[in-house]
């Protein structure tokens, strides 16, 4: 066991292993998806996320250790959002017809999310003095 703990201090110092684990839980996540037919409780996003924060968690690792390994994968999403622009802009006629209810789902969802948000750090015990300074 004590030459696992060696490799192990070694590999979580250098960067390539979180960005390879980040690429291996989305692996997993999309795999997962797929057999489940892509129903929309199996998230490939949501399974990696929690597959990676257990990672985290079980090897002790600090949030920032990790993100200067994954932080290849931040940089991408820039680009990533950017190139939705492409088939926004196919079907923007479409979205034009539909701008109002999609205005109402895109607030609906937000406060739900800012909502949710906070009641999850109530139930967390966060201070109450930052959840008033948060809280809309």
């Amino acid at each position: 066991m004590g030459e696992f703990t060696e490799i192990w201090a070694y590999l979580s110092r250098g960067p390539l292993v979180w960005l390879t684990a980040t690429l291996a839980a989305y692996a997993v996540g999309d795999a997962v998806s797929a057999w489940s037919g892509r129903h929309a409780v199996a998230n490939p996003v949501a399974i990696a996320v929690m597959l990676v924060a257990a990672a985290l968690a079980v090897t002790g690792t600090r949030y920032e250790t990790y993100f200067e390994g994954a932080q290849f994968v931040h940089f991408l999403l820039g680009p990533a959002t950017v190139a939705l622009a492409v088939p926004l802009a196919a079907a923007w006629p479409r979205v034009r017809r539909v701008a109002l209810p999609m205005a109402a789902a895109l607030v609906a969802g937000s406060v739900t999310a800012m909502v949710s948000a906070l009641a999850i750090a109530a139930v967390l015990g966060v201070d109450d003095a930052l959840l008033r300074a948060l809280a809309p």
